[in-house]
């Protein structure tokens, strides 16, 4: 018994040691792929504050870009964190499409909005930290698609709430002005972001930051007030397993918005997470986990309030919202490339 026990430890140091090699294995196999560079050697416009290496070079070839996906720098975890979300999100919509009529049971468009939201954010944000980084007008370019693929998600993220969670007495009073209002909510986060990218393109500071956090908080607060009525009345609810799920995501999102605004471990121990542990990569994983949180919540309530929420809403509704997801995908968008109008105008008077 011992020496079984033996050999199978055995087997999984050596599959470890394997692991370990891949790095280096990826490296021997793609040997013209420039390393990582300081800070001091790329412009101040890419540079994270505190960050002080684990940069790539500017200016690249796309593959090297793409080929980084494997490649150690301080954008690694940033790109693989979303990228394992979305292929769970991805299994998870195929098993859904098992149980669940997406084509015929209109009161299932919500839950499919919410995970094809999730599915597109995931998406955007691996594209803008794989790509983001070949040239100042990449950077811009990605990221704005990134803030894109945010303020949708926030939309589908409002639809679930509102459509599932929601209960009689809010509904009452929200009625016809929930989802217009999340549309709004959602297009001034994008044009907060994509704005505070821009006007703040010297230097990387808290000017950014605020475009981002404020109208992302409002749009927060807004989308999830049903779920926070929900769990203020959870003493009453203990028995409807899905409030455990409704309290994760809330938790998991409140650790995200903390480690967005305050990258405090590289403000205090500068260089040391320049590869792993950085505030960003935190956040990343804690979005991640909320979004699969939300997205299980979403799938219970939709399978154990359907007579509540078929009662509340009209068939037709849905119709409704799911065109304001559209507006929605459009409108931010349009205030995305609008702004990168800017963007290049900008870049070419520059290199003039």
């Amino acid at each position: 018994m011992a020496t079984m026990v033996m050999e199978r430890l055995g087997r999984v140091f050596i599959s470890l040691q394997q692991i370990k090699e891949v790095p280096r294995m990826l490296t021997e196999a793609a040997p013209s792929m420039p390393g990582t560079v300081r800070d001091s050697d790329i412009p101040p416009f890419f540079r994270d504050r505190y960050i002080r290496s684990g940069y790539r070079p500017l200016n690249q070839g796309w593959r090297y870009y793409f080929l980084s996906l494997f490649q150690c720098h301080n954008e690694t975890i940033n790109v693989w964190t979303h990228l394992f979300a979305f292929f769970i999100i991805l299994v998870k919509l195929g098993q859904l499409t098992e149980t669940v009529d997406f084509i015929g049971d209109h009161h299932s468009w919500p839950l499919l909005v919410v995970i094809l939201s999730s599915l597109i954010y995931s998406a955007l944000s691996v594209i803008a930290h794989l790509l983001g980084g070949k040239s100042e007008l990449c950077h811009y370019t990605f990221f704005f698609l990134d803030y894109i693929g945010v303020a949708q998600y926030q939309y589908g993220s409002a639809l679930g709430h509102f459509y599932y969670v929601v209960d009689e007495n809010l509904h009452r009073h929200v009625h016809g002005i929930f989802m217009p209002f999340a549309t709004v909510l959602s297009c001034l986060s994008c044009l907060g972001c994509c704005s505070g990218k821009y006007c703040n393109h010297n230097l990387q500071t808290c000017a950014h930051k605020l475009g981002q956090v404020i109208p992302s908080a409002l749009a927060y607060l807004w989308d999830s007030s049903p779920v926070t009525k929900r769990l203020s009345l959870w003493s009453t609810d203990s028995n409807d397993p899905v409030m455990i799920y409704h309290f994760g995501q809330v938790a998991l999102f409140l650790c995200c918005a903390f480690f967005f605004a305050f990258p405090l471990q590289e403000r205090y121990y500068p260089g040391r997470f320049d590869f792993i542990g950085q505030s960003h990569q935190v956040f990343h994983v804690f979005l991640s986990c909320c979004t699969l949180c939300q997205i299980h919540a979403t799938h219970l309530d939709f399978v154990g309030r359907r007579t509540l929420y078929t009662n509340l809403h009209k068939s037709d509704e849905v119709v409704l919202f799911v065109r304001l997801y559209v507006v929605t995908l459009v409108v931010c968008t349009l205030i995305a490339f609008f702004i990168l109008s800017k963007v290049k105008k900008r870049l070419d008077l520059k290199t003039k």
